[in-house]
């Protein structure tokens, strides 16, 4: 049996013979079986109304210069952002503190890399700024605890500088 999942449908206006007409057509041309529990109806116009697929959060916000109008959202979801900070704190974690500090940003420079490619549509400067901000807590907690003695910033440098220097790329 195949199902159809991930699907969205956009309209301004839905009413039961748009419902049976994808209905019909899912499983009558394609032959796939719509789960009928997970199906939902949702309006982005709504306040607080708010739509998470394939790891983006899609929804209708005020606008932001006090304007009477509003635009969509597109950002990544909390679900997707739980997640990254899960695979963070993996390699970060202290079963990572035999490799080299270089070596181990690079890793995490190219795995953000991936990330905010994937998620780079839409409006995601809040969520980056929430990543870069858990990524330097995580690195200097794990310089912290790399060694007996605990790890020395150079001459007059803040820890942005320092991972800066050590080759921290911020998204």
């Amino acid at each position: 049996m195949r199902y159809a999942d991930d699907f969205v449908i956009m309209a301004r206006f839905v009413d039961d013979r748009i419902t049976g007409f994808v209905e019909r057509t899912l499983e009558g041309w394609f032959g796939l079986t719509v789960n009928r529990t997970k199906t939902r109806t949702v309006r982005l116009n709504e306040p607080g109304e708010s739509l998470d697929f394939l790891g983006y959060t899609f929804r209708y916000d005020r606008d932001l210069l006090g304007r009477g109008h509003r635009y969509l959202n597109v950002c990544p979801s909390d679900k997707s952002l739980q997640r990254e900070r899960d695979k963070l704190r993996e390699m970060t974690g202290p079963g990572k503190c035999f490799l080299p500090v270089r070596v181990l940003i690079a890793q995490i420079n190219d795995h953000l890399r991936g990330w905010s490619n994937y998620f780079g549509c839409g409006y995601p400067r809040k969520a980056f700024r929430r990543i870069n901000w858990f990524v330097e807590e995580r690195l200097q907690r794990h310089l912290q605890r790399r060694s007996q003695r605990p790890y020395r910033l150079r001459d007059k440098m803040s820890w942005y500088a320092q991972l800066q220097h050590l080759g921290l790329q911020s998204l």
